[in-house]
């Protein structure tokens, strides 16, 4: 991790806010290459006055929307078989397993549209879940507006902790945690609350027939 948070901050020295966007670009498409350390040492260059904080959390989105298309883009090619086969012989150079697809998935056919916005901060989940949205055929417009305020909200978390903790900013992954066991719960909390709205409609709609 000290070898990644290394070329993160050379990354951004050197490019500046391009390298803030181009990393999460990458950390869509590339997963193993995290935001809870990209942003926060962005975050952690903003309070040095290397860059400017609003413009950080900006980059930052931007390369988030954009790195979600490529695997959109993916999910329209492939269907669900042909990516578990595609995982399964070259999904250990990324770090994806077949897994992490069928998980995807399952989010998705679960919880619909809704998963794009807060799967944007669910470890595991934020990158894979543009693939279903993808395979599903998404309307491209909800897509991109889900993913980017989802990505907004996250990137600018992630940024402002940096910029809290200062040079500490390797630690806000544990400081992130609980937000995204947060996020869960609220994902869970709106399904409960769906399934137990519908099952109460289907018994008033019987007990009228009767």
């Amino acid at each position: 991790m000290n070898q990644i948070s290394e070329w993160v901050l050379i990354t951004m020295d050197k490019l500046g806010l391009f390298g803030v966007a181009l990393m999460m670009f990458l950390e869509n498409v590339f997963p193993p290459i995290p935001s809870e350390l990209i942003m926060p040492a962005a975050g952690f260059a903003a309070a040095m006055g290397r860059m400017d904080l609003i413009a950080v959390i900006i980059a930052g989105t931007l390369g988030s929307l954009i790195g979600a298309l490529p695997l959109y883009y993916l999910g329209t090619i492939f269907n669900e078989k042909r990516l578990l086969i595609l995982t399964e012989r070259y999904g250990k150079y990324l770090l994806i397993t077949p897994n992490d697809v069928i998980n995807a998935q399952s989010w998705f056919n679960k919880y619909g549209k809704a998963v794009v916005f807060f799967g944007r901060m669910i470890p595991a989940i934020r990158s894979l879940i543009s693939i279903p949205a993808g395979m599903n055929r998404m309307p491209m417009l909800p897509f991109l507006v889900l993913t980017a305020i989802g990505s907004a909200i996250w990137t600018t978390i992630l940024a402002y902790s940096g910029y809290v903790l200062g040079a500490n900013y390797e630690a806000v992954e544990a400081f992130i945690a609980p937000i995204s066991k947060a996020v869960v719960l609220i994902v869970l909390s709106i399904a409960a609350i769906i399934i137990a709205l519908r099952i109460k409609s289907v018994f008033f709609d019987q007990k009228g027939k009767h």
